[in-house]
């Protein structure tokens, strides 16, 4: 059964960060608000909490292998290399690793250092997602980033330095006081940074975030046109291929981690406040989807280990008549778009279940017309939103 199911991924939690940035909506947590200090943080107890919570989820994974890991928060490069390096010996006793796995380490400039990078490396871990944001100076201060634009740059060397051959670099454009060229300079400076990938997305106002009560003045709507109009031919003039909205990769360098996301793809989440998604095929040949989530709370989660509920904050089955719009909300990010092989490989389902909510979206422009794929227009992907709309309405 396991070889009839879609990819299956990891995601690890690290809830902790040394400060919460006032537009992150992530469940991300600064230490002192639950008795911890940065120094202090409880990595023995969370490290067996990890492996307890995926212990729980193991009969999920049916002897399935784990294709790509990726390690987010929070800041995980607050943990240590030694931590990792337990972590991920433990997944593969419980759990075949691919070949080829891909396991990414989110790390913010300011918390890293030569020696973490060094330490990140021999633990297994081959690929970077640095939080750059900006290399401006007051960019990142509006931001509340704890790192300058030096320390950056300088977080990009180590990392090489250590032997890390796929980077990836966190742009934010459209930020407060943002002008055009600003924001061309941010990615002139990355690309001088040579990194393999290079995730550039508009800030937006998230709610329950510092930024959505006190909105900061942010450019308008020409400026944020002109950034993304002129980033985007530069970032391609320079060899970087945009696979998904705000992602831009060079040659064989595609996040294949975010990538079975976007092709709806199954992944275990472990960790305080982390999501799943698992499918599962019953003795009638029956699919059944289902997405769980767990405790949030990083104090809440460390108490489960003694609770008999386990770790699971909520689970919910998704609806059949719910699996395009689910599958669309995915695929539809990527600008290729996705075979409709891989609809009926990864939900089970039918073309026609898919093609029938598919014609309204058609009709106006914002789907291409393309045989046995899905693939937003160029419209379509400017308009996403109203995309979505209409194919959860027909």
């Amino acid at each position: 059964m396991a070889d009839t199911l879609p990819p299956l991924s990891l995601y690890i939690h690290t809830p902790w960060c040394v400060r919460k940035c006032p537009y992150c909506d992530f469940n991300s947590h600064e230490p002192g608000t639950h008795g911890f200090t940065p120094r202090d943080l409880p990595e023995a107890a969370y490290l067996d909490a990890l492996l307890q919570d995926l212990d729980s989820d193991l009969g999920l994974a049916a002897g399935r292998e784990i294709k790509t890991i990726f390690i987010g928060g929070g800041t995980p490069s607050l943990l240590s290399p030694a931590f990792y390096e337990r972590l991920l010996k433990e997944v593969q006793i419980r759990l075949p690793f691919s070949k080829e796995i891909e396991i990414t380490l989110e790390a913010n400039p300011g918390t890293t250092e030569q020696e973490r990078f060094i330490g990140y490396r021999k633990a297994g871990i081959n690929r970077l997602s640095l939080g750059i944001q900006s290399f401006q100076p007051d960019q990142l201060h509006a931001l509340g980033r704890i790192h300058s634009g030096d320390e950056a740059i300088a977080a990009v060397t180590q990392a090489r330095e250590a032997g890390f051959a796929n980077i990836n670099i966190d742009l934010m454009h459209g930020l407060p006081n943002q002008t055009p060229q600003l924001a061309m300079d941010d990615i002139a400076q990355a690309l001088a940074l040579a990194p393999e990938h290079l995730s550039w997305y508009q800030l937006t106002l998230e709610p329950n975030t510092a930024f959505h009560s006190h909105p900061p003045v942010l450019p308008e709507e020409e400026a944020l046109w002109d950034i993304q109009d002129k980033g985007h031919q530069l970032l391609e003039q320079a060899g970087f291929k945009r696979y998904e909205i705000s992602a831009y990769a060079s040659a064989g360098h595609q996040s294949r981690h975010n990538l079975n996301y976007w092709q709806f793809g199954d992944y275990l989440g472990i960790g305080a406040g982390a999501h799943g998604k698992l499918s599962r095929i019953d003795s009638n040949g029956e699919w059944h989807i289902e997405r769980r989530w767990k405790t949030r709370q990083p104090d809440a989660y460390l108490k489960r280990v003694e609770d008999l509920r386990g770790f699971i904050a909520g689970k919910q089955l998704i609806k059949t008549d719910g699996l395009p719009l689910e599958f669309a909300m995915n695929a539809l990010r990527l600008t290729d778009g996705v075979s409709l092989e891989t609809w009926r490989a990864n939900t089970g389902q039918a073309s026609a279940m898919l093609l029938t909510r598919l014609q309204s979206a058609e009709k106006k422009g914002l789907l291409m017309q393309m045989p046995e794929k899905l693939r937003a227009s160029p419209q379509g992907l400017l308009f996403l939103n109203e995309l979505l709309a209409l194919i959860s309405d027909d």
